[in-house]
């Protein structure tokens, strides 16, 4: 599948059995890299405190049965089993679930949705709409806006613990992987070596993201697998040398004689145990860039019984050994055999950097896909790689999550802090992902509501018992994700609010067609050489900002387009469907409308070949317009009829080159053609694109729209000729006299401290500087 242009829909065939193991293989170094290191850090954070390593084993093989049926149940089960196969278009994560109950049930809250984007072929659905029956539930939730609301919000909640995760992973991964160094190490310069190593490990992590990871990306895997095989030997070691009766841990009844003798202690301990599972989300949210069946593969066949190997192997050394002088010891490093301690040192940091990496990467995703719904402020994407789809970096989000990972590792300088911290932004996460499954299931699936209740009641509970454990632990670093999550989340709803109403107080004040045309004879309007790109919102009528524009300054460009990019709840938008493009008047007024729809996944384009590609598709549409006024009223009809709002749009094709449209443009009254420089491998060549008009006329009306056809096209030229203008609002908001104090410190405060320390529109939008034109507008809210 094309990576480049976007993966879209999976293909319906099966993958051979050779592709299915290659992808499983690469798989390891994307996926499992956060998953496979958790051995370096459960048995440490778990017996940090609360419980304590006695010569009864109660309390180690407790833990080891806690660990065998956590991973069963949640990573095995749960998203193994059920939650990947909820994937939208092959994409998986928080915003998938999302994106398919909005295509099922009407809860977005999302403007400027229209019919014609259902017609997306991404745009999939379960059933048929014809086929399906309303639900209660599905009325319910369609029927209250709070609901809507609240649904936002829980995917919100979700959203910030991942990245509060990309913040505390990367600084417990690699510091308990540089703790090794321990055993190496004197009592007094334990302090002074592994507090610094680690922070210029971290350092080094976050310098190269702006280099993107397809450099050294092909080692990834090799690492990871190294990594697991190093785990399960050592693992086998371990149970053969001191306890081959280590099995009988897994028995449940373990862990209820744990919890008996521990108490409210051992329910605390839980907190640490379920570290295990970090990572699992991973297997969810990295669902596009493989398959279902090469993850599957992947986890049963290798991952889970190496986990499994390598709980058991510490399990079965700490039996046999009991004389810590703390229980700081109880951890990874203490069951590697000193001859391989340092081979095993290296490869564990090694392998905390790939883990790292991949929640990192993530980070950056889910930032971009947050800024695609409008739900975050806008920062600037760098696409690092021309070749992967997806591989971004954000350069604001790196260094910040670079200074707090630093600031988690010198202010917390243990496992057990950063691990309560750890663990309560996880099992969030998890419970988000249970939440939203259940609706999937009842939504999209069409199964009985029970089914879904049943599934919520059972993964629920079991997340919820260890939610509880980490929140109590709110004193001892549990309060760090918390207060993320709670920045994050002011910062993504005063957005999200306002530029909700910025688009109510747009779609108030837009002015019509008609307004436009009459404008010209009252103010002698001038029409200057160029291209206009006016930057909208909205879908329809012409905005507020352009009106201001225009009775301030009576002048505009000879060709003008109202752009609106929007984001649609898809993962990706083919670019053969990506523009719908109509008029704004009659054709001899050389208006058109261009709408440029992204999914939640895409990487917007840089300006050159957007423009590009943007003239063209205005060639063609023109072309298509002329064919379209010649047919028949019945031809007309064979197409979806859209709403009124949208009549006239039409969605235009593009290949997957990328060009650049030469200055000159030879017509007749027969056909125009226009010619395009592609750049390829073999240094430029032209190609000649015709845009041919039937030359058999057989009435003077048909001579007419060809000749008219020729004049536009001619003029489309010119003005690409004569340079671009893009122009974008400036705005200023303020609230209404009267509103409330919340409001106004929302707005007026937050919203606008937001404006001013972000990217501009120009930045986020990819707009030369020289070409920018900047009209102020004031929205009173």
């Amino acid at each position: 599948m094309d990576l480049e242009f976007g993966r879209g829909v999976r293909s319906t065939q099966r993958d051979s059995w050779k592709t299915t193991l290659l992808l499983a293989y690469q798989s390891l170094g994307v996926v499992y890299g956060d998953l496979s290191i958790s051995p370096l850090y459960v048995f440490k954070s778990t017996f940090a405190e609360d419980i304590q390593h006695s010569e009864t084993n109660e309390e180690i093989f407790g833990v080891l049965s806690f660990v065998f049926w956590t991973l069963t149940l949640i990573p095995l089960i749960k998203y193994v089993s059920i939650v990947l196969r909820a994937d939208d278009n092959g994409e998986g994560g928080t915003f998938a679930l999302y994106s398919l109950i909005c295509r099922h049930a009407n809860v977005s809250l999302l403007p400027s949705r229209q019919i014609a984007d259902e017609e997306l072929s991404t745009y999939k659905l379960e059933r048929p709409p014809e086929r399906t029956d309303k639900s209660h539930i599905k009325v319910w939730l369609e029927k209250h806006k709070k609901l809507h609301t609240a649904l936002l919000i829980m995917v919100l909640i979700g959203t910030c613990m991942v990245i509060g995760d990309g913040v505390l992973t990367p600084a417990i991964s690699v510091f308990s992987a540089v703790s090794g160094l321990e055993f190496s190490l004197s009592k007094d310069h334990r302090e002074y070596a592994v507090i610094p190593i680690t922070c210029v490990i971290l350092a080094f992590l976050f310098a190269l993201q702006h280099y993107g990871t397809h450099r050294v990306g092909f080692l990834f895997a090799p690492i990871v697998l190294a990594w697991l095989i190093c785990m399960s030997a050592l693992g086998l070691y371990n149970i053969i040398h001191w306890n081959p009766h280590v099995y009988q841990a897994l028995n449940p009844c373990y862990m209820f004689k744990f919890l008996k003798k521990t108490r409210k202690y051992g329910w605390m301990s839980l907190g640490g145990i379920l570290l295990c599972m970090t990572g699992s989300e991973a297997m969810f949210a990295d669902l596009g860039h493989f398959s279902y069946s090469a993850i599957q593969l992947a986890f049963t066949s290798l991952v889970y019984p190496a986990l499994i190997l390598a709980y058991m192997g510490q399990a079965a050394y700490l039996s046999k050994h009991h004389d810590f002088y703390s229980n700081s010891q109880v951890g990874f490093y203490i069951a590697v055999p000193d001859k391989v301690r340092w081979p095993v040192l290296v490869l564990a940091i090694l392998a905390s950097v790939v883990g790292s990496q991949a929640i990192i990467s993530g980070t950056f995703s889910i930032i971009n896909q947050s800024q695609s719904l409008s739900c975050f402020p806008r920062v600037k994407v760098v696409h690092t790689s021309e070749k992967i789809h997806g591989q971004i970096y954000i350069p604001e989000i790196n260094w910040l999550l670079m200074i707090l990972c630093i600031a988690v590792t010198v202010g917390f300088r243990d496992t057990k802090h950063m691990g309560n911290a750890s663990g309560l932004a996880v099992i969030t996460v998890m419970l988000v992902t249970t939440c939203l499954t259940s609706l999937v299931i009842m939504l999209c699936w069409q199964r009985p509501p029970v089914l879904a209740l049943c599934f919520l009641l059972f993964f629920g509970s079991v997340e919820a018992l260890y939610f509880s454990a980490s929140l109590i632990k709110f004193l001892e670093g549990a309060w760090l994700p918390i207060l993320l999550a709670f920045i994050l989340m002011a910062v993504m709803l005063v957005w999200h609010y306002t530029t909700i109403k910025k688009y109510e107080f747009d779609l108030h004040n837009k002015v019509t067609l008609e307004w436009l045309l009459a404008l010209g004879d009252k103010l002698g309007m001038v029409r200057v050489p160029g291209i206009g790109l006016v930057y909208t919102d909205l879908t329809s009528g012409v905005p507020a900002n352009f009106s201001r524009f225009v009775t301030n300054l009576p002048a505009f460009h000879q060709v003008l387009v109202f752009v609106c990019v929007k984001s649609v709840p898809v993962p990706y938008v083919f670019p053969a469907e990506r523009y719908l493009i109509g008029r704004v008047g009659p054709p001899g007024h050389r208006s058109y409308r261009c709408i440029v729809r992204y999914g939640y996944r895409d990487v917007h384009q840089d300006v050159d070949s957007f423009e590009t590609e943007l003239v063209e598709s205005l060639a063609i549409f023109i072309k298509l317009d002329a064919s379209y006024r010649c047919s028949d009223a019945s031809e007309q009809q064979g197409a979806t009829t859209p709403l009124p709002e949208e009549r006239g749009l039409t969605v235009i094709g593009r290949s997957h080159a990328s060009y650049d449209l030469q200055d000159s443009v030879q017509h007749s009254a027969a056909s125009v053609e226009m010619t395009r420089r592609i750049r390829g491998a073999d240094g430029d060549r032209a190609k000649q694109v015709r845009f041919s008009i039937d030359s058999n006329v057989t009435s003077p009306g048909a001579a007419a729209d060809s000749k008219q056809v020729a004049e536009e096209l001619e003029a489309l030229a010119a003005a690409r000729e004569s340079g671009s203008a893009f122009i974008l609002g400036h705005s200023h908001v303020q609230c209404k006299p009267g509103s409330s104090l919340l409001k106004r410190l929302a707005v007026d405060v937050g919203y606008n401290f937001l404006r001013r320390n972000c990217r501009g529109p120009d930045v986020a939008l990819r707009v030369p500087p020289a070409s920018l034109l900047e009209v102020g507008m004031v929205y009173v809210l």
